[in-house]
């Protein structure tokens, strides 16, 4: 098998296209050909040494794959040969093979293609657990999405859009924000030339977002917490500006709101019956065309390095995706 390797994390230029031995998959585990794999914004902080999950060294960075299943470990049940999985596993899928706990793989319906299973678990199960669990998303709700362009931003305007929601979305050009209207955004704030509070006052009419969905943090955490509706829910999602924002906690006072965090993977651990039930209900919008993963460029896997590239110049609309042609 071949791999990413990253034996020194300092950053992208570190990583090694290395041959590595075949493994073979233990009790209650798959060896999965990977067919696909997607670029999530921890896997990029990961190779850097920034991210707060830090794996012994050396290790093959990559979140999340798809692929076909070469073999089983001792008591596998429900997977053989030859099926076709998805997998978020927090390292391991930036390679052409990959040994993950059989629990953690999810089995794909006929004709779901590998680049969009590889970019669908992560930001749709921590859309959908936001706004739907943490947030308790009601029809007819406005919901304000930042970074609504990139990966998770995407996935929570199709689930706010299918939950009934009014969205607002917001983005840093005005190219990104078109193509969050195509994707069914009522309105748009290109928060790169425009002030997110005033817009966010004249789209709302004063009253402000109901929800407010935040994979950003930075500097547009407080003045979007300025704007939320009384009893507002504020998402803390992540901080792909760099900056973990503070914010003045009177403002939670006046305004009854809540500061809700998201974190879908603890989730996922600490409920797995209820993280389950949210899979299966993502897999039928999906086969109901209600969601569909957005994806920026699919690149050949020995390209990892051009889409990190990519995903460092905040050019990604949505999901990079990486390939190993059979």
């Amino acid at each position: 098998m071949k791999a990413w390797l990253c034996e020194n994390p300092t950053g992208v230029e570190a990583l090694q296209w290395k041959d590595l031995p075949q493994a073979q998959p233990g009790p209650g585990q798959l060896r999965v050909g990977i067919r696909a794999a997607s670029l999530n914004f921890p896997d990029l902080l990961i190779i850097q040494n920034k991210y707060q999950m830090k794996p012994p060294l050396p290790f093959v960075p990559g979140t999340e794959f798809a692929g076909v299943v070469e073999a089983v470990g001792d008591g596998v049940t429900g997977f053989k040969p030859g099926d076709t999985v998805a997998a978020f596993t927090g390292t391991g899928g930036f390679a052409t093979e990959a040994v993950v706990p059989a629990a953690l793989a999810m089995p794909l319906p006929a004709g779901f293609p590998f680049e969009d299973a590889a970019a669908f678990i992560c930001t749709y199960a921590t859309s959908h657990h936001a706004l739907m669990d943490r947030a308790g998303l009601q029809p007819g709700e406005t919901v304000l999405i930042l970074g609504a362009a990139g990966g998770v931003g995407t996935a929570a305007i199709q689930i706010a859009k299918a939950a009934g929601a009014r969205i607002i979305a917001a983005a840093s050009t005005d190219a990104k924000c078109a193509r969050c209207k195509e994707l069914g955004a009522d309105a748009t704030i290109n928060y790169g030339s425009q002030s997110l509070r005033d817009e966010i006052k004249t789209l709302t009419e004063g009253r402000g977002p109901d929800v407010i969905y935040d994979p950003v943090g930075g500097d547009l955490a407080e003045a979007a917490f300025r704007s939320i509706a009384w009893r507002g829910r504020y998402l803390v999602v992540g901080f792909a500006q760099g900056q973990i924002p503070s914010l003045p906690l009177n403002l939670a006072l006046l305004k009854g709101a809540s500061i809700v965090g998201v974190f879908w993977g603890e989730f996922a651990k600490r409920e797995p019956q209820r993280n389950a039930e949210m899979m299966k209900a993502l897999a039928t919008w999906y086969a109901q065309g209600k969601i569909k993963p957005v994806i920026d460029q699919v690149l050949p896997m020995e390209d990892l390095p051009q889409a990190f590239a990519r995903m460092s110049g905040r050019a990604v609309v949505g999901k990079l995706v990486v390939v190993n042609r059979t």
